[in-house]
């Protein structure tokens, strides 16, 4: 039986667009029997120089959500993309594990005595921010890792 995943990220720049293909061919070259769908790759909602309503998007995706195993969730950005947190909702109320990629540089240094203190001081955190509810949606039945090569190690770890 082929094992599907959900890949929800960002899809609006050019940036998240190619980030989007170049992760997503990692994984199809690491997990060549998975079938994974990618929203970007959906013209008949995605196709910005179409018209596809609130309904159509949402029932779109959501019946791919629903009917995958897991779901990838891309977490990086200013704040989590409204988009994605909304799915991760999703996946935890149907039990669908997540495995949330957060790469934010500013995770780094918890140690450093500076970056500590700095946080006693108002806007001067150095550390980047995600939602913790939303956070706390994957940890229940998923993961958050910091690179691609934790995310395949994951992948490969709930696919089992």
């Amino acid at each position: 039986m082929t094992k599907k995943a959900y890949y929800a990220a960002p899809l609006f720049s050019e940036m998240e667009l190619q980030y989007n293909r170049y992760l997503t061919d990692i994984i199809k070259k690491a997990f060549p029997a998975l079938d994974i769908y990618i929203p970007q790759e959906q013209d008949d909602i995605n196709d910005k120089n179409a018209y596809a309503d609130s309904i159509m998007i949402a029932k779109y995706d959501t019946d791919a959500l629903l009917a995958s195993d897991i779901m990838i969730a891309v977490l990086d950005g200013a704040t989590i993309d409204v988009g994605v947190a909304t799915e991760i909702g999703v996946a935890y109320q149907a039990g669908i594990p997540v495995i949330g990629l957060y790469t934010d540089s500013r995770q780094q240094g918890a140690t450093n005595e500076k970056k500590l203190a700095a946080l006693q001081n108002i806007a001067e955190s150095q550390f980047s921010y995600a939602n913790l509810y939303t956070i706390g949606l994957i940890k229940t039945n998923g993961v958050v890792v910091s690179d691609k090569e934790n995310l395949l190690k994951s992948i490969h770890t709930y696919l089992d």
